[in-house]
């Protein structure tokens, strides 16, 4: 039963890992292709907009929009997502721990 346990962890990671390389081609086509802004784009105007460290960032696909999820930790140490639109770079919705602004 542990063998089959470890087989099984093994086996999702494998998996896991060739889906975020996949996910990663379809990102640097998208950008290459113009459909959306590069990262660095996106970051430089959220950190213009809200200093601090980033902490993460992702891009989603959320009702046929892409969307850049960047998670910065404020200069006065709040947790705060900026949802951008990944082709135009608009800034859609902030949101914090007291919900959305």
């Amino acid at each position: 039963m542990r063998f089959l346990t470890a087989f099984l962890v093994a086996a999702v990671a494998v998996v896991g890992t060739a889906a975020a390389s996949d996910d990663h081609d379809r990102a640097r086509r998208a950008v290459e292709e113009g459909r959306i802004l590069p990262l660095k784009d996106i970051l430089a105007r959220a950190q213009g907009a809200y200093p601090g460290q980033v902490i993460e960032a992702e891009l989603e696909d959320e009702g046929g929009a892409i969307v850049y999820e960047i998670k910065i930790l404020t200069a006065d140490g709040r947790v705060t997502k900026l949802y951008y639109n990944a082709a135009t770079g608009e800034l859609l919705k902030t949101k914090d721990r007291n919900g959305r602004r």
